[in-house]
């Protein structure tokens, strides 16, 4: 019996669905010389355009007999495999029904502080850019910079454990919090570092990250990295669990030290400097301003956000658990991306930053997340929490992606949408309050699961009824208010946002 063909729906279950291995058996025991494991790598983060490509005219999916990248799939270990045919054949007939052709793909070199950058994808300071070893790989494999994890003049003591995560059903994790510090080398290891990626990779381009305990060391760091070679200096005003007094996040709430610091930095060197912001405050355009006006070059948003992960309830403790104790840490991962763009929205609308070069980060995973940032008004884009679940190999669909998208945009270079979505995003008393966009049902995609009924009965203004012949929702458009509310509760994108009514 043929197997039921996937749509856009069940495709992203299986494609969620897949363990991302790094030796995939999937691709080891086809007979065909195919490579699932990229191609559905490639659909889990939103490069579809790659995926088919990599698929191409294939048919041998369709008609092998052996399916041997489903019995080699080792996820049925825990449940069932992933149903792989299914997916390249579903790929296969995206391509077919769109007539996608080979997309045109854009440049995506851009300059960011004066600095050519091949694409704007750089590695943000953190244990994923932490020695010599992890950074020249990720160079080769196509990250254009490194922002080389934070330098001090001290080497701290570290805790084991200190990760923890949130999770949410089938997602191994969506947010992450981490306790960790500053880098655990000494500064003569992190510049010797620094001095060979250069010497190894002059084209790259390397972000010393350095956090000073006063302004002496501010200057001096500043001139020692500088020495190193590096292209860029970034001011850690903002790490949300420095042990010492008056560092990171400290720092970065008081736009006196910001200032202070900055001028310090600005004294050992002449390269750019990005002062890296704490989201742990109200108005981050203060301590911003305060950068700006005493030697910074750029602004790098944001940092972690302090918080506490869980309370387990049987002996309330919390994660990560150091020996029974837990402590605020940092706050990252995909949930904190609306954050994110909340701050660097707030720069960009401020009159006397509105200029200034901003490195975005927070919460980035796919070409799409990337293309947002950029859309706000960044010029550089730094990952880390990403790189930490999925590895280094997340460039290929990050610069893929992004590359198609322009094409099919019709953008020649990166630049052209920089800061693209900032007119659209208004007071909330400039926003349209006289009309109502009602939402539209496609009847033929609703499963009938009701889950738009409850939320309208219980969270929104009582404006759906079941039909119980049909077992599907019918709209009251005279208690509906165009919350749309049933739209985004929908597991299956069965509702949309209808034409909009003046009331």
């Amino acid at each position: 019996m043929q197997a039921k063909a996937l749509n856009e729906f069940s495709a992203k279950n299986e494609s969620d669905g897949c363990l991302l291995c790094y030796t995939a058996s999937c691709t080891t025991s086809c007979p065909h010389g195919l490579d699932p494991a990229k191609v559905i790598r490639s659909l889990r983060f939103e490069n579809i355009r790659g995926a088919e490509e990599l698929v191409g005219e294939s048919v041998v999916c369709q008609d092998c007999a052996e399916k041997s990248c489903t019995k080699a799939c080792i996820k049925s270990k825990v449940d069932r495999p992933v149903r792989i045919p299914e997916l390249m054949q579903y790929v296969r007939s995206c391509r077919k029904e769109k007539g996608l052709l080979k997309a045109a793909r854009v440049d995506l070199g851009i300059k960011f502080c004066g600095v050519p950058c091949e694409n704007p994808f750089f590695l943000s300071s953190s244990v994923v850019a932490s020695n010599y070893e992890m950074v020249a790989r990720a160079f080769q494999l196509g990250w254009a910079g490194a922002a080389f994890k934070t330098i001090g003049t001290f080497v701290p003591q570290e805790v084991s454990p200190r990760f923890a995560t949130i999770r949410k059903e089938g997602t191994s994790f969506i947010g992450f919090k981490n306790i960790e510090q500053i880098s655990d080398h000494t500064l003569e290891e992190n510049l010797t570092y620094l001095h060979r990626l250069k010497q190894e990779f002059p084209h790259k381009v390397l972000i010393a990250s350095i956090l000073g305990q006063n302004e002496d060391e501010w200057t001096f760091l500043a001139r020692r990295v500088t020495e190193a070679g590096v292209d860029i200096i970034e001011c850690n005003f903002s790490c949300p669990h420095m042990t010492g007094e008056g560092l990171g996040s400290d720092v970065g709430q008081n736009p006196e030290l910001v200032a202070l610091y900055t001028e310090a930095t600005r004294k050992g060197t002449h390269l750019p400097i990005l002062a890296k912001m704490t989201p742990n405050i109200g108005n981050m355009e203060i301590p911003a301003m305060a950068a700006m006006k005493n030697g910074a070059t750029g602004i790098a948003a944001i940092n972690t956000i302090k918080s506490i992960m869980n309370i387990h309830l049987d002996d309330f403790s919390s994660e990560p658990q150091v020996d029974g104790k837990s402590c605020v840490g940092g706050y990252s991962g995909k949930t904190v991306k609306p954050i994110a763009l909340r701050f660097i929205h707030d720069l960009k609308k401020h009159p006397d930053l509105k200029d200034v070069p901003i490195s975005g980060m927070g919460g980035i995973e796919t070409w799409r997340d990337a293309a947002e940032f950029l859309t706000l008004g960044c010029t550089n884009l730094q990952v880390t929490t990403s790189v930490m679940q999925y590895g280094y190999r997340l460039i290929d669909d990050l610069k893929d992606g992004l590359s198609s998208y322009l094409g099919e945009k019709g953008f020649s270079s990166v630049r052209e949408m920089v800061g693209a979505a900032l007119p659209n995003l208004v007071p909330a008393d400039r926003l349209n309050r006289h009309s109502i966009s009602y939402p539209k049902f496609e009847r033929k995609q609703c499963l009938g699961c009701g889950r738009c009924y409850l939320s309208c009965l219980d969270g929104g203004h009582q404006a759906l009824v079941m039909d119980e012949a049909a077992g599907k929702p019918i709209l009251a458009p005279q208690k509906c208010v165009g919350c749309q509310l049933c739209m985004v509760v929908c597991p299956v994108g069965a509702i949309s946002s209808g034409k909009r009514v003046e009331v």
